[in-house]
């Protein structure tokens, strides 16, 4: 009888509020739908707002409605992140974060309570691992607290082991070592400038290090990890997190359809670029996007932009408006369309799944944001990277240096056209760009057998599906 009653469970799953965090959770309420779950989806009222206005066909309704339709278990609510809807989230980082780190859990502790307070019978709470209060709203609660990270398994073993680096002097000091780290479980070594930007930083008051140390010590108290990233891809540091705490590699967690999600994720409107790829020769055109929130100076982005019209390639750049925290109206140089003529597409935002998948992308010029390097494996397109915040040097180290499938922009700092201009002439053409396909190709492969059936990633999936039931078995048990 007991066994029963957790055959359907309930997860209450809340998402961190930023465009990199909220594609793979909604894709991961997918994936655990269609397993059997039911999803009660915690969004924030901002980024619903912001999400409903970028795709007026879903209007006031919830994201879910069309996957609900065909049979999936998905409920859908939100809650203010502290923050007036009006808000610009991205200028203003810091306060933004700081809103997160103290009053955001608030809102959370008050819906969790609604629903649970409702009758719902819910056993677990699936929270980004970036939150600082899933551990303790879980324990209040009575439920078992899943951490979802949405990065490699490698950054995840950095933050978990701040206190090693602390101790050894390569993080928190003024002095910092500049020496290789050899010493935390399962990374056998990285240089301190492949580690994240905040750990690169001397000073750690900010509320964004803030919210690290909380939620790294947050992670430790968790019953579970699920983690979008591959085994066979970081089998030592993978193996070492799950001697540390209960840790599944369970990615790459795309959507259904990949290149068309029957959800609404995307915190813009999509430019369709299709019709302007269908007329590109194959491999021909470099995709160029930084993301979704990271920004770049001027000066970098006219040394970028000089350097992307040297090369004389075709080129599609999905380029955000505030991109550079400025008032100008054009980011360009001056001159600059006109010199590229209808060799390029410029857009606000676009399909990266479809552009990726597109038989005319060629390479992809990128922030090296850890969504993007799974979609882009996916797709089989060499890379190019120019990390620019967070993770995204340190995914840069991944890629490039341990799994050679891409080159970086520049080497130089600061960046320039010339470097520019010949790197990408170099992953785009020649003998040079056919091996970093292929190199593309084989880890396309691992990708495609962890998903299989009998892949790590479904195994890691259902067992930790496995696992859970019988935790809360046993908490069932000894209440």
């Amino acid at each position: 009888m007991a066994d029963n009653s957790i055959q359907k469970l309930h997860a209450i799953f809340v998402a961190y509020p930023l465009q990199g965090h909220l594609i793979p959770s909604v894709n991961l309420a997918i994936k655990l739908a269609s397993k059997g779950f039911t999803i009660t989806f915690v969004n924030t009222h901002s980024v619903h707002h912001q999400t409903a206005k970028a795709h007026p066909e879903i209007g006031s309704s919830d994201i879910f409605s069309s996957v609900r339709e065909s049979g999936l278990d998905i409920r859908y609510t939100t809650v203010s992140d502290g923050l007036p809807l009006e808000f610009d989230r991205s200028l203003n980082h810091d306060q933004f974060m700081a809103s997160l780190l103290h009053v955001f859990s608030a809102h959370v502790d008050e819906v969790i309570g609604w629903i649970i307070g409702s009758g719902e019978k819910v056993h677990c709470l699936i929270a980004d691992t970036f939150f600082v209060w899933p551990s303790k709203i879980a324990k209040k609660f009575g439920l078992l607290h899943v951490s979802y990270w949405t990065e490699p398994a490698l950054v995840f073993t950095l933050y978990y082991h701040l206190d090693l680096l602390k101790k050894n002097g390569h993080f928190g000091q003024q002095n910092r070592r500049g020496d290789t780290i050899n010493y935390i479980p399962g990374v056998e070594a990285i240089e301190p400038k492949d580690m994240m930007s905040y750990l690169q930083e001397t000073d750690t008051t900010s509320a964004c290090h803030q919210l690290i140390f909380n939620a790294s010590q947050d992670a430790k108290n968790a019953d579970f990890v699920l983690c979008n990233t591959v085994q066979e891809l970081e089998p030592l540091t993978i193996s070492a997190s799950h001697a540390q705490i209960p840790f599944y590699a369970i990615g790459p967690i795309f959507p259904p359809g990949f290149t068309k999600s029957s959800v609404a994720t995307t915190l813009w409107s999509v430019s369709d670029c299709t019709q302007w790829l269908d007329r590109r020769p194959p491999g021909s055109v470099l995709y160029v996007s930084f993301g979704s929130y990271a920004h770049v100076t001027k000066t970098e982005l006219i040394e970028i932009a000089q350097g992307i019209a040297l090369s004389n390639v075709s080129f599609l750049w999905v380029l955000q408006p505030d991109i550079v925290s400025s008032d100008e109206a054009d980011l360009l140089p001056v001159g600059f369309k006109e010199e590229v003529g209808d060799r390029a597409m410029i857009v606000p935002w676009c399909s990266q799944n479809a552009v990726l998948a597109h038989p005319a992308t060629g390479a992809f010029l990128t922030h090296c944001g850890w969504n993007s390097i799974l979609e882009n494996t996916w797709c089989g397109v060499p890379l190019l990277f120019y990390p620019l915040l967070t993770d995204q040097s340190t995914n840069r180290k991944l890629v490039v240096d341990d799994w050679k499938m891409g080159i970086n922009l520049s080497n130089k700092k600061p960046i320039t056209k010339a470097d520019v201009s010949d790197n990408i002439n170099r992953l785009m053409s020649g003998k040079s760009g056919d091996e970093y396909r292929n190199k593309v190709k084989e880890m396309r492969k691992i990708l495609e057998t962890a998903l299989s059936p009998s892949g790590s990633s479904e195994t890691n999936m259902d067992l930790f599906i496995k696992d859970l039931k019988a935790k809360y078995q046993i908490k069932l048990i000894s209440q």
